[in-house]
């Protein structure tokens, strides 16, 4: 898919909750116990309403929501294209964010045929879905990509971490990139829960006019079966990820044609499905 058209975002009132606070706490070591501040994650309620139906309650980093937005429509099949939406209202309330998403006619018609309602604590992207169908529902298969090599990879994965820069400051939140063999790391984002920071990159992503047809996704995180599904969704051929895959996210994304490389330490990975986008030595990051 491309995207290219610029969404209508109106000023805010007020500046929205600041995705970092500092807070006071008392640090216990050997040999006693100092007072101190630490840096910590805001980590707040958002809403997603389209045309004023409400769809999900999200708990997420108030940080990046244009991005929040348009990339969890996209993710979550309401919308097939950023074209799809007319305009977002940002709206900071007492108890959270409002994410007010205006759909064009035609597609608001489809979306209100079709809504169904959800709720997600933090990093929980299927709680609340109303069957087992549609947890289980099958992703989109993938376009062939390119291939990678080992070294490539690797470079994905440490680029990655110097531009956590919540993360540098909290030690608490997830990250997804995207990088290319061209670009380099085109876009990070972070947050408390690994599917809203890959809901963020994939807004990102479509606010640029770009695809993810040519390079990889990079995680922090696990590699669970809903992060399979919004990777698909936007059409990415290869996952890499710091941590393990669920069994279920392997047969995913096995299913989707997606090549999924998961436990990317400093000594290398592991591949886990259609390795013939993984080929060449690992030469220069031998432990």
């Amino acid at each position: 898919m491309q995207f290219s058209r610029p969404i209508s975002i109106p000023k805010r009132s007020k500046p929205l909750l600041r995705p970092v606070v500092r807070v006071s706490r008392s640090i216990w070591r050997s040999p006693g116990s100092v007072e101190g501040e630490r840096a910590i994650p805001e980590e707040t309620a958002v809403a997603f309403t389209f045309n004023t139906a409400s769809y999900a309650v999200m708990m997420a980093t108030p940080q990046d929501l244009e991005d929040f937005a348009i990339g969890f429509s996209l993710t979550e099949g309401v919308i097939s294209s950023i074209e799809a939406i007319d305009s977002i209202d940002i709206v900071e309330g007492e108890f959270g964010v409002e994410l007010r998403i205006w759909l064009k006619a035609r597609e608001a018609t489809e979306f209100l045929g079709r809504r169904r309602k959800m709720a997600g604590p933090t990093g929980c992207g299927l709680c609340g879905i109303e069957s087992l169908v549609e947890a289980m529902r099958p992703p989109p298969h993938v376009g062939d990509g390119l291939v990678f090599t080992p070294d490539q990879i690797m470079t994905a994965v440490d680029s990655l971490f110097p531009l956590q820069v919540l993360n540098r400051e909290t030690l608490a939140v997830h990250a997804a990139g995207f990088w290319t063999p061209e670009r380099g790391l085109v876009a990070v984002r972070e947050d408390v829960g690994r599917h809203n920071a890959l809901d963020k990159l994939a807004g990102a992503l479509a606010r640029e006019g770009a695809t993810a047809r040519q390079g990889l996704v990079v995680l922090t995180s696990r590699v669970s079966v809903e992060m399979v599904q919004k990777s698909a969704a936007i059409g990415a051929p290869v996952i890499v990820a710091v941590s393990a895959p669920t069994a279920l996210a392997v047969r995913m994304a096995d299913e989707a044609g997606m090549t999924l490389v998961a436990i990317a330490r400093k000594d290398g990975f592991e591949v886990f499905t259609h390795r013939q986008r993984v080929k060449g030595e690992l030469a220069s990051h031998v432990a």
